[in-house]
């Protein structure tokens, strides 16, 4: 099994303070992986170095069998990386189709007169993105007047739209009540196998966490301290005393 994503030695430094340090995982294709920690572990410092917001001061990135450190987060966008973010960013006032036409513009590099261009686009692509994340009814509503976990559910669609091979949900199910934590997550999860695209997320939900992940990877101060399949987690001393608390989960 091919991996899509795989990181060596990563570490990163602000002033004195080690945010990240000597971490290293893989993450191989149709899987999700999921990394959690209390606050400040270190989980968004290893995402964006990841993403390219951020250079590693050692250590590697690779991507799709393609190093990526240095990179900027376009140039990691076009190897094929989808990233959604905590709180969710659309354009309110326009459709939702409008909204993946913009990311298919962007991604085709078709962006030359792009707003005089999106009426007269081929809807085709987007309206398929659309019917892939469930809510190709409202294609015709503006992004503003929807229900969070659609707005989610858009947002999903637009880091679709380049095919990415790896996914990069930043706390996916944020702001979001149960039924539609679980409704995202089971989406996020069938689409994974389909197209068999490797996810990394970081998410504080547990039940998410345990419920969909394949595996998990655990930080603290920086460092990582643990990995293994939820039931691993779940049984390991040190990541109860440090994150889950003193009781099994």
């Amino acid at each position: 099994m091919s991996n899509v994503l795989e990181v060596r030695q990563l570490a990163k430094s602000f002033g004195g303070i080690k945010a990240v340090s000597n971490v290293g995982f893989d993450l191989a294709r149709g899987k999700l992986l999921a990394m959690i920690g209390p606050n400040g572990a270190g989980k968004s410092t290893c995402f964006n170095l990841i993403n390219g917001q951020l250079r590693p001061d050692c250590g590697t990135v690779t991507i799709m069998g393609k190093k990526t450190n240095g990179k900027r987060p376009r140039d990691v966008w076009k190897i094929g990386v989808g990233r959604t973010f905590q709180i969710a960013a659309t354009f309110g006032s326009m459709t939702v189709l409008e909204n993946i036409q913009i990311a298919l513009f962007s991604y085709q590099k078709r962006t030359k007169s792009l707003l005089k261009s999106v009426p007269r686009m081929d809807s085709s692509e987007a309206m398929e993105l659309l019917r892939l994340v469930g809510i190709e009814d409202q294609h015709d509503r503006a992004c503003g007047v929807l229900a969070y976990g659609d707005v989610k559910r858009v947002e999903l669609a637009i880091a679709l739209a380049n095919d990415p091979k790896l996914l990069l949900m930043d706390e996916p199910t944020a702001g979001m009540g149960p039924a539609e934590r679980e409704g995202l997550m089971k989406l996020t999860s069938d689409i994974v196998r389909t197209r068999n695209i490797g996810v990394l997320f970081t998410e504080h939900d547990m039940d998410v966490v345990f419920g969909r992940a394949d595996r998990i990877i655990v930080l603290n101060r920086g460092e990582l301290i643990a990995e293994g399949t939820p039931d691993e987690i779940r049984n390991n001393r040190q990541v109860q005393e440090v994150y889950l608390g003193e009781e099994p989960v």
